[in-house]
C-alpha cells in the first residue's frame, strides 16, 4: 500500500496527467492525523495484519516506529531490517576471524535510518559479548557529514546523539585539521577494525582509508552497503588490493566473485531480503501483538547460523541468495520461537512451528497465458 500525502513538486502539480493527490505534501499535525487514520483503518479491516513501514523520510520513520511498535505488529525495514542483516554479517565475520565483537572497534559512516539501525544492533551484540552499556558504546564510532559525531554538535537527532562521542574522549587525537574529525582521522586514531558505510558516496572508502586499516588489521571487515553499485563506498577489489585479499567484504549491491592470486574471493550481498520476509512470516504465524528487538536479534542469529564452515572458508558472510526461501523459513521459525518464549506468541513446539510456517509460506504459481489461446 502506498500512502499519497501530496507533493511539493510544482511540475507534477501542474501536470494534467498527474495521477497523485494534487495537493502540497501534508506536514505537521495533518500528516500525523492521516497516518493515525491509516493505522486505525488497518486495525479495523485487517485485525491480524502486520505493518511494515518502508521508504519514509528519516525524521518521520523513527517517530512512526516508536509511536506504533507497541500498538500494532509493525517494524521499519529500513531501520530494523538493515540492522539485523548487518548484525548477521558481523556474527559470521567474527567466527571466521575467531574473534569476539567486543574486541573490535567499529566505525559506522552515514547515520540516517540504516546507520542508526546498524548501530543499535551492534550495541546489542556488544552487550551480548559481555560489555556493559558504556563499554559497548565506547567500541562504536559514528560519523556523518560533519565528521565524527560528538555530543557538543548542534543539529543532531536524538537517535544520532545516542551514539555521539563525548568531546573529551577525542581531545588527544592527532587530526589533519581542527575543523572536523574526518573518516581518516577516526581510522588512524581509533584503529578501526570494522568499517560500515551507508552514505551513498561512491569511493568514500578509498585506497588511503583501506590501507590505513590494513596497516594494523590484516582481516578488516568492510561493509560498503550503499546501492546501486554506482553509489558503493568501495568495491571488493579495492578491499582486496589494500589487504592482499585478507579483508572480509559485504556490499549493498551484488558483485561477482573476485579471482585473487589463485583464490576466489566471495562478496556477500547484505540485502534486507534475507530478513524482512521471514520476520513478517514468523510474527504472523506466532500471532504476536508486537515485533520486538529480541525477535530481530533471533532473526540475525538464525541467518548467520545458516552459513556453513565450508562457506565461511570461502569468505561467505551470509548464506547464498539462491536459497532465500529456505532462509526465510529459518528466520521465520527463529522469530516465532522467540515470540513464544517471550510470552507473546502461540504455544506451539518448534516442530509445529516448522510445519505451520511451511504451509503458510507463499508459493508463487503463475498460470500460463497465451493470447488468443484457450488454455
Amino acid at each position: 500500500m502506498t500512502l499519497d500525502v501530496g507533493t511539493n513538486n510544482p511540475r507534477l502539480l501542474d501536470d494534467p496527467l498527474y495521477l497523485g493527490w494534487r495537493h502540497p505534501r501534508l506536514e505537521g499535525d495533518e500528516y500525523w492525523a492521516f497516518i493515525e487514520k491509516f493505522v486505525l483503518g488497518v486495525r479495523r479491516n485487517f485485525p491480524e495484519a502486520l505493518v511494515q513501514w518502508e521508504d519514509f523520510a528519516k525524521h518521520k520513520a523513527f517517530t512512526l516506529l516508536e509511536r506504533y511498535r507497541d500498538r500494532v505488529p509493525s517494524f521499519d525495514d529500513d531501520i530494523q531490517g538493515t540492522g539485523a542483516v548487518a548484525a548477521s554479517v558481523l556474527m559470521t565475520a567474527m567466527r571466521i576471524k575467531t574473534s569476539r565483537l567486543a574486541d573490535q572497534r567499529i566505525g559506522i559512516v552515514g547515520m540516517g535510518q540504516a546507520g542508526v539501525g546498524i548501530a543499535e544492533n551492534v550495541l546489542t551484540l556488544l552487550k551480548a559479548d559481555g560489555l556493559n552499556d558504556r563499554e559497548a558504546h565506547a567500541r562504536i564510532y559514528t560519523a556523518d557529514v560533519p565528521g565524527l559525531l560528538c555530543d557538543d554538535m548542534a543539529g543532531l537527532s536524538k537517535w544520532q546523539r545516542a551514539f555521539a562521542r563525548e568531546r573529551p574522549e577525542v581531545a588527544g587525537w592527532t587530526l589533519a585539521s581542527t575543523d572536523r574529525i574526518t573518516l581518516l582521522d577516526i581510522i588512524r586514531n581509533a584503529k578501526l577494525t570494522v568499517l560500515i558505510g551507508v552514505t551513498a558516496q561512491p569511493g568514500l572508502f578509498g585506497a588511503e582509508v583501506l590501507s590505513a586499516m590494513a596497516s594494523y588489521e590484516p582481516r578488516p571487515v568492510v561493509m560498503a552497503l550503499s546501492n546501486p553499485t554506482s553509489r558503493c563506498e568501495c568495491t571488493p577489489e579495492d578491499v582486496a588490493r589494500a589487504t592482499d585479499g585478507g579483508g572480509l567484504v559485504a556490499t549493498g549491491s551484488p558483485f561477482a566473485d573476485l579471482a585473487w592470486k589463485g583464490r576466489t574471493l566471495v562478496t556477500s550481498q547484505c540485502n534486507n531480503l534475507y530478513v524482512f520476509p521471514g520476520v513478517g512470516l514468523g510474527a504472523l504465524v506466532a500471532k504476536t501483538p508486537k515485533v520486538t528487538p529480541a525477535m530481530f536479534m533471533a532473526a540475525s542469529r538464525a541467518l548467520s547460523g545458516l552459513v556453513t564452515p565450508a562457506q565461511q572458508a570461502q569468505g561467505h558472510l551470509l548464506p547464498p541468495m539462491a536459497d532465500i526461501r529456505g532462509v526465510s523459513r529459518a528466520v521465520a521459525k527463529a522469530v516465532a520461537v522467540e515470540a513464544r518464549d517471550s510470552g507473546l506468541g502461540r504455544l506451539l513446539s518448534d516442530e509445529q512451528y516448522e510445519q505451520v510456517i511451511a504451509r503458510a509460506q507463499w508459493e508463487p504459481a503463475y498460470a500460463p497465458y497465451r493470447p488468443g489461446g484457450k488454455g
